[in-house]
């Protein structure tokens, strides 16, 4: 089969390897979709600690079952299409113990303990259908589509964590992928005015068709200022850093409104994780900093319900959709800004 193999980083490229074995009790997949997101990106120019290289990722997956494994005791059947997400709970943990999957405290991932998407057959292996997130595909959505199910579901738990509802002024810090997605969702939740941020005029340029009420370069306007006289005065009800920029942590905590919401959503690199935030602006404005990170089955199954129902456009939000033999092409329209959210398909 055809498959994405990263050997090195930056040294990744289309390879012919051997179609995986259906695993006993598990299922093996013809890809449908794959999605290509920000940590794919990193992953393929730095590496990842959690990633053996050479490997082949890919962790935004659609597919449909062609084979089941020795033993298997699932629910899905030959030709079920399914939205496979990453995550793997322990199920032993406190936190399992408790339903609170989202801090499971010994996780594996699809795409990263085992081969992920970017290929023809993607191998799932029991442990994954019995304490994972997979769901089938709803009747009428397009498995492309249906790739937008993963990212989105940690933007839900964000989301849900920070309360964010009806009313609310929304500053996105970062007009990424994710930064999007995070946009979209705030206004299903009710949010009244999204502000996005982003030193990027090419993702400010393509954030313009999803309507934020206002779009503000840092580079050239001073952020925190501009948010306060957006809100005469009183800062933002909930800001969401989706980027890896230290500053921007700095920033949302000096224009969130007293009593408000700061998500830290992007991760920070190793090396820069202590941004010098002014505790006293936390202390005496009450507020709120949240840190989420993946999510827990049930952010999947609303995240799901959002994309099947279109309160979350997942045709709009698709900006590439190319064969995984041009995965290279599609992977530096990424890097270059140029492209909104690429999936890659096997015919």
């Amino acid at each position: 089969m055809k498959a994405v193999i990263i050997n090195a980083p930056g040294d990744y490229g289309i390879y012919d390897v051997p179609v995986p074995d259906c695993p006993e009790g598990g299922v093996l997949v013809k890809v449908l979709a794959a999605g290509l997101c920000g940590g794919d990106l990193r992953t393929i120019r730095m590496g990842h600690h959690r990633v053996k290289l050479p490997f082949i990722i890919g962790h935004e997956v659609s597919g449909e079952v062609v084979k089941t494994g020795p033993g298997y005791r699932g629910p899905w059947k030959n030709g079920d299409k399914l939205a496979i997400a990453p995550v793997v709970y322990c199920g032993k943990c406190e936190f399992c113990e408790k339903g609170i999957f989202e801090l499971c405290n010994d996780y594996k991932e699809l795409a990263q303990y085992w081969p992920g998407g970017f290929a023809e057959y993607m191998a799932i292996p029991e442990e994954a259908l019995l304490r994972g997130t997979i769901r089938e595909i709803p009747r009428g959505l397009d498995p492309v589509h249906a790739t937008l199910v993963e990212p989105l579901s940690s933007c839900v738990n964000a989301q849900e964590k920070g309360n964010t509802g009806p009313g609310d002024t929304v500053a996105i810090i970062g007009a990424g992928p994710v930064g999007t997605l995070h946009l979209e969702l705030a206004r299903a939740r009710g949010a009244k005015t999204v502000i996005v941020a982003d030193i990027d005029d090419n993702r400010l340029d393509l954030m313009k068709s999803y309507n934020p009420d206002y779009l503000i370069n840092p580079a050239n306007t001073d952020l925190v200022e501009k948010v306060r006289e957006i809100t005469n005065g009183y800062g933002a009800d909930v800001i969401i850093t989706a980027n890896p920029v230290p500053e921007t942590q700095v920033q949302a905590v000096e224009m969130a409104k007293k009593g408000g919401r700061v998500l830290l959503f992007g991760g920070l690199p190793r090396d820069k994780s202590k941004p010098g935030v002014d505790m006293n602006l936390v202390h005496y404005n009450a507020l709120h900093l949240i840190g989420t990170t993946i999510f827990a089955p049930e952010h999947n199954r609303i995240a799901m319900d959002l994309v099947a129902s279109g309160k979350v456009n997942a045709e709009k939000f698709i900006s590439d959709i190319m064969p995984l033999d041009q995965f290279v092409e599609g992977t530096k329209l990424a890097l270059e800004g140029k492209a909104r959210k690429v999936v890659f398909t096997n015919s």
